[in-house]
């Protein structure tokens, strides 16, 4: 797996966007758009071994799906369904704790999706978008045979992670049984809508603007760990909140049972729980930044990298998130 979560190569065919939403520039700044830049993330891997990534926007990008389909036609396509209610809270989680999203609630925030898709903000402002699984996957299988492609339940992830992890060897080819958990990552802190969230997020986003990009990192970074060093963990929907949400993917979710014959009809109802991996955060662990190395240790040399015109044996995209 390449060091950088999130490199997103297959977004675009050249540079990534400069504007957007609030932290949109500096995100896109994190993308890995140079081919002998991605092809480097994967110069460490032995001769012959599986490589792969997981940027799950390549699920919702329909033009991603079709430079995945160009570049290796033969990639293992692993999908990760979260319910699109939960997805979209769990989104907007993110965004709220790490100062960008200026609405504190979820409902009101995704009622101002069409505006901002007008406006041109990323895809990770798609809080209802990015859940409408069944258009996706139905252009995924248009490209792709079906046996190249896994489909599973974040929820599976959850509660049984050793038979998941399993399915996913398995399908990949590769030794089962040697992961059996997966570790808490990427805990979402929940801070109250207070004045002083409210004064951070706004000199957040303000500095986004006004400061050069060296600098303005560094501020976001500070102000993010000041917002969640006290955050409480991420709250569960309520059910009114989740009413409010489930007519945004009825018709979606009955064309996902149509795709694969299975019962999705659990979304559209109430849940006994709600939530991922959530509660309180682990001692020292702060908010996953996607598109950097996992630790200082692990970045390669240069900005991603040596160079490399070598090519990827065998790739895999993981196209869903694992929010937690």
């Amino acid at each position: 797996m390449s060091a950088v979560k999130e490199p997103k190569f297959f977004l675009t065919d050249g540079p990534p966007p400069t504007g957007g939403g609030p932290g949109d520039a500096r995100t896109y700044r994190e993308h890995v758009w140079r081919r002998e830049d991605y092809l480097a993330l994967f110069e460490g891997a032995p001769p012959g071994a599986l490589c792969g990534e997981s940027t799950p926007f390549y699920l919702y990008d329909r033009a991603a799906q079709r430079r995945i389909r160009a570049a290796i036609p033969g990639a293992r396509l692993i999908v990760v369904l979260r319910d699109p209610v939960e997805r979209a809270h769990s989104n907007w989680t993110h965004l709220w704790s790490a100062g960008l999203e200026p609405i504190g609630d979820v409902v009101r925030a995704c009622a101002e999706e069409p505006r901002r898709i007008a406006a041109g903000w990323a895809p990770f402002w798609h809080y209802l978008s990015l859940g409408r699984y069944g258009e996706q996957l139905e252009h995924l299988y248009s490209l792709f045979p079906r046996e190249q492609v896994l489909v599973f339940r974040y929820r599976d992830l959850v509660d049984t992670p050793a038979r998941a992890l399993d399915r996913i060897c398995a399908f990949l080819g590769v030794e089962t049984g040697v992961i059996t958990e997966v570790p808490r990552e990427n805990v979402t802190a929940h801070p109250d809508p207070s004045l002083t969230h409210r004064l951070l997020s706004r000199s957040l986003r303000a500095a986004e603007s006004i400061l050069p990009p060296g600098p303005a990192r560094a501020f976001a970074e500070s102000v993010e760990g000041r917002l969640q060093q006290r955050g409480r963990p991420r709250r569960p929907l309520t059910w009114e909140q989740r009413r409010a949400l489930i007519p945004a993917f009825a018709d979606d979710v009955a064309l996902l049972q149509r795709l694969t014959g299975e019962d999705f009809g659990d979304w559209l109802r109430p849940r006994e729980r709600s939530g991922g991996l959530v509660g309180t955060r682990p001692t020292g662990q702060r908010q996953a930044r996607n598109g950097r190395p996992a630790g200082p240790e692990t970045r390669p040399a240069g900005p991603y990298g040596a160079a490399s015109r070598s090519s990827v044996r065998r790739s895999w995209a993981p196209s869903g998130r694992v929010y937690s």
